[in-house]
């Protein structure tokens, strides 16, 4: 009931308003509709995708310091000090 409640006066608010006048969609371009091509004339047509020598070797190199950066980042947070330290005392030793 208190949704329907909070709901209401923002419903009569929004009744207030005039609706707005739409007018028509423009046309569409007259013209001849597409043509429907087979998928390999289609691709025969596309440029050939690829890497090219030196944008590859750039790739590997960066994907081994991405690799190098997430070996090193799957180690223990904190030392075994650090982590003795924050760990809470066990319960009844105070």
């Amino acid at each position: 009931m208190t949704r329907f409640l909070l709901f209401l006066p923002a419903a009569l608010l929004m009744a207030c308003d005039p609706l707005p006048q739409i007018g028509a969609a423009p046309a569409a371009p007259a013209g001849p509709p597409p043509r429907l091509l087979p998928i390999g004339e289609l691709l025969a047509q596309a440029p050939a995708a690829g890497l090219r020598p030196e944008r590859g070797d750039a790739l590997a190199a960066r994907a081994a310091r991405l690799q190098a950066r997430a070996a090193a980042m799957r180690g223990p947070v904190h030392d075994p000090a650090t982590r003795a330290r924050l760990r809470p005392p066990a319960p009844g030793a105070g």
